[in-house]
């Protein structure tokens, strides 16, 4: 590749700066918020693709992209241009930047006392490079020694990404290896950079294949650098600051679109595993799950339908009911809606060549089009050759979306689990319909899965308009949270697995995918012994998706009740996740209005307890509740760092408080998930239920855990009718509380806003054992509260 070297100041235009690279490219500056700045390279003036559809603020993408000269969503503050000899300097309030010759960048920002610090810089040696004859593109930062990496998404490995190199190429990555597998299923080319005195995001807005090095690669003949690298495209970046590392996730959600609020039944445990409907008497086996569910009193929200449902001779066709294996689709639907469970039912974006309704698609011209020929783009899929369907073609969207109404919700199927939509087409000229101007794969691979489950959205919709929709996608790009849930794909049963998939499970949390799980047990390799699955499911159910999933090499099936001596420990972990319902389904809302992450690395809010920085197994759930997995075969006691929050932290189950920034041992037996809670929270539980039903749900609990001394906390208990868009019109509950304790007393004020009333009419309140203080409800001497 050439490095790009002379600029000249083109033009000032509104809300940005135009330099000529070269004498004929075009680097453009753009002031995008007072600390967010957008750098775009246009090759010969050109782009090569210039729509996006992961840049969102404030609303959704138009189905055929957003133009990437759209400057809407943002604020578009004043800014200020200076040139000085070979240097030109735009400044906000607080963040600047100067343009150095030969190219590169300086970034500094302004800190509390006024004054510019410096925050990041191009390698002044060779910062762009773009071939000259062809595609590819190139950004080198200067790396410093007090720099830690993180985000990137769906990764393998540690937490912290300083020192590696990572690939972002969808691939269906089955059985991977949770410490060192990449690429995986994702495309995020998004990094946080954290420093003790500021923290930055940058986000490559390239939907091409590509490589960041964030440290794995010295060269001599320059400084310490770090690398993103794309195999076509742009180099069109975003930068921007945030105190903490938590201000630089919620930003990116700014930049990239919120969270679906989904229904609360989807935080429910859901069953899964492709033996039930690879089976010939398939329905018989799907049915009899929900026997065994009431038969071992395993609470259930939901059920995943595997593709089995769709094949012919072991292959699958998607939209293709087998009826010998399934014969009654609506009376089996019905069935698991009258015992409480939903159903989602797995689809596939590639039609196999012998699908019996190829022929009928080629002819429309709804697949991905071959790169020489009009013909369609055939890919190896599912140990055979199949077409990809071409989600930029609307009349591929509306047969989609026809046979996701016709062949599922009106089957009574409730979801979509759009899955195998990592887009292998390896012929990046196959040609794309582009929504009427034609667009090469290369340049939008990971667009496809985004538009696929777009689709299925919008089919749900319209089919349920009055029901928030949940969907799940397994590959996707950033913004898909604004679609689905998510999961980290068909991982594999061993310990590294468990202790690594919490890894990249808070990945994905700090890259904007809040509402994320993983196949619990492990998908493939053989069934996970007992313990193993014990402390699998324990684990699984603090995150927020739940789902037991395998296709086990052994032919086993991975069941809450696979082991009869361990089932009242599986039960008994999900029955908590039942009593934290209204903590999880709260957490949900506050990730979908206010972009908070549900998962969160310890560090996220402790960033000055410098241990919290270490590679570890703990994670929050939400800011109160600290989860220590045990992750290690035959450990009874787990070693725990509490993070210093200066209040402390009791133990869920005794009551026992510890000070923070210490390591406590904890009993960790079998039965067992050491469970801490943040003092001066206050956690709300329901009773044992089954399922989620608002109108059974008629008990509430706020379990408070004071101060030991004296100060203020507050919290949030958000409800409604679990499915529905009432809230958008105030039929939600927002139970806001505020814990003021002093030497004496714990006096509790709490203010209901919202119509919405639940089936319970008092909330319960509890104390810690030992706790001698009065608590008073609103100035009144009590232990519950009633509207």
């Amino acid at each position: 590749m050439k490095t790009l070297k002379h600029w000249s100041l083109h033009q000032q235009l509104e809300h940005h700066v135009e330099l000529t690279v070269d004498g004929q490219h075009t680097l453009c500056l753009y002031v995008l918020e007072e600390n967010l700045f957008r750098v775009l390279l246009k090759r010969q003036g050109q782009l090569a693709l210039d729509r996006t559809w992961s840049i969102a603020p404030q609303q959704d993408v138009p189905w055929e992209g957003r133009a990437r000269d759209d400057l809407s969503g943002f604020s578009l503050p004043a800014w200020q241009l200076a040139q000085e000899g070979d240097t030109l300097t735009i400044a906000t309030r607080q963040l600047r930047i100067t343009v150095h010759q030969p190219l590169w960048l300086e970034w500094s920002y302004r800190d509390e006392a006024g004054e510019w610090q410096p925050l990041a810089n191009d390698r002044p040696t060779s910062a762009y490079l773009a071939n000259a004859h062809g595609d590819g593109v190139a950004h080198y930062l200067s790396r410093r020694k007090d720099e830690r990496f993180y985000g990137l998404g769906e990764k393998a490995g540690d937490l912290q990404r300083t020192g590696k190199r990572y690939e972002m190429r969808n691939l269906d990555a089955m059985g991977y290896n949770a410490v060192s597998t990449d690429p995986l299923y994702k495309h995020i080319p998004f990094t946080i950079t954290q420093r003790s005195d500021i923290s930055y995001g940058l986000f490559y807005d390239n939907l091409s294949s590509c490589w960041l090095d964030l440290g794995n690669e010295i060269d001599n003949y320059h400084t310490a650098y770090r690398r993103w690298q794309a195999e076509a495209g742009d180099i069109d970046y975003y930068l921007f600051t945030g105190k903490q590392v938590l201000d630089v996730t919620k930003a990116f959600v700014r930049l990239t679109g919120k969270t679906l609020f989904g229904p609360k039944w989807s935080l429910g445990y859901s069953g899964s595993t492709m033996h039930y409907t690879d089976a010939p008497d398939a329905q018989n086996q799907l049915m009899n799950f929900i026997r065994l569910c009431e038969q071992h009193a395993i609470p259930c929200d939901s059920f995943q339908l595997s593709s089995g449902y769709t094949s012919i001779n072991g292959k699958r066709y998607v939209f293709n009911w087998n009826y010998d294996k399934v014969p009654q689709p609506k009376v089996m639907s019905q069935s698991f809606h009258d015992a409480g469970l939903k159903l989602a039912a797995n689809i596939k974006p590639c039609l196999l060549q012998d699908h019996p309704r190829y022929g009928e698609v080629a002819e429309r011209g709804l697949f991905i089009r071959d790169s020489q020929t009009d013909a369609p783009e055939r890919s190896s899929f599912w140990d055979d050759e199949g077409s990809h369907l071409d989600f930029t073609n609307p009349q591929t969207v509306a047969w989609w979306q026809e046979g996701v109404t016709t062949q599922l919700l009106e089957m009574g199927i409730d979801s979509t689990w759009n899955d195998n939509n990592e887009y292998e087409v390896w012929d990046g000229e196959a040609r794309c319909y582009g929504f009427g101007r034609e667009i090469a794969i290369k340049h939008i691979r990971p667009v496809m899965p985004l538009l696929m489950m777009r689709a299925s959205l919008e089919a749900q919709q319209r089919f349920a308009p009055q029901k928030r929709p949940y969907l799940i996608s397994r590959s996707g790009c950033a913004g898909m949270q604004r679609y689905v849930q998510t999961w980290s794909g068909d991982n594999r049963t061993n310990w590294d697995t468990l202790r690594y998939n919490i890894r990249m499970g808070l990945g994905m949390s700090l890259s904007g995918l809040f509402n994320v799980g993983h196949d619990v047990g492990g998908f493939s390799g053989d069934k996970p012994e007992p313990e193993l699955f014990v402390r699998w499911v324990q684990n699984g159910v603090m995150h927020p998706r739940f789902t037991i999933h395998s296709w086990n090499d052994d032919q086993t099936v991975n069941e809450a009740w696979m082991y009869p001596a361990v089932t009242p420990a599986i039960r008994s972990a999900i029955e908590l996740r039942y009593r934290l319902l209204p903590y999880l389904y709260t957490l949900l809302w506050q990730a979908h209005a206010d972009d908070e992450p549900m998962l969160r690395p310890t560090f996220l809010d402790h960033q000055h307890d410098a241990q919290t920085f270490a590679e570890c197994d703990d994670f929050l759930l939400g800011r109160d509740l600290l989860v220590a997995s045990v992750v290690e075969p035959g450990a009874r006691q787990r070693e725990v760092w509490l993070p210093d929050n200066q209040a402390g932290w009791y133990d869920f189950y005794s009551h026992q408080w510890f000070a923070g920034g210490q390591w406590v041992t904890l009993d960790a037996p079998l039965e067992k998930l050491p469970l801490l809670v943040r003092a001066g929270a206050g956690l709300p539980l329901s009773e044992r239920i089954s399922h989620v039903d608002a109108q059974k749900d008629d008990r509430r609990e706020l379990q408070l855990f004071p101060l030991k001394g004296t100060g203020s906390t507050r919290g949030l208990l958000f409800e409604d009718d679990g499915e529905s868009w009432g809230y958008k019109q105030g039929d939600a509950l927002w139970l806001e509380w505020e814990m003021t304790c002093s030497a004496n007393s714990i006096n509790l004020d709490i203010n209901a806003r919202g119509n919405y009333r639940p089936a319970w009419k008092a909330l319960k309140l509890s104390l810690p054992v030992g706790e001698k203080r009065k608590l008073l409800v609103n100035g009144v001497e009590g232990t519950e509260w009633r509207f």
